[in-house]
């Protein structure tokens, strides 16, 4: 994937102010170029999310959507590749992804807890997941965005 390919970000239904706003600072240092943050997900308005995003909720474009199942339907329907990262039975290692479609990519995560719903995830064209050795079965909601918003930016 060139590294210009454009790439946004959904945040679904992330209770963390802080994970919300660590997100919007790495998505700057990535070059994402548009935050959706939807469902219950805290706004840039919130004090602790500007705070955590040291100023990124200004440079990075945001909108936020309540129900993000429409929001999904209309990135497809604008040509976007949409993929959710989440541990699934059928999730890929997001480090041995092959061709990807040449369209823009939407990368979806979900709740620190309960991740994203099966009824979420039906609308994504595939689920991704970071691969995990150690003894924890998973990773903070914005150290996993982060990690894969750069596998994604670089991945050829």
């Amino acid at each position: 994937m060139p590294k210009n390919k454009e790439i946004v970000l959904i945040i679904h239904n992330v209770r963390s102010a802080l994970n919300v706003g660590s997100m919007f600072r790495t998505a700057d240092g990535v070059g994402v170029s548009k935050i959706y943050v939807c469902g219950y997900s805290p706004t840039p308005d919130h004090p602790k999310v500007a705070k955590t995003s040291l100023g990124a909720e200004k440079t990075v474009p945001w909108e936020q959507h309540r129900q993000t199942w429409r929001l999904l339907e209309k990135l497809r329907a604008s040509s976007f590749q949409l993929l959710a990262l989440e541990q699934a039975k059928k999730s890929k290692n997001i480090f041995k992804l092959k061709a990807l479609s040449p369209k823009p990519l939407a990368l979806l995560v979900g709740n620190e807890v309960r991740g994203l719903s099966q009824q979420i995830l039906k609308y994504c064209d595939a689920v991704v997941d970071i691969p995990m050795y150690g003894k924890k079965e998973s990773l903070n909601v914005s150290v996993a965005a982060g990690i894969a918003l750069y596998a994604l930016k670089n991945s050829s």
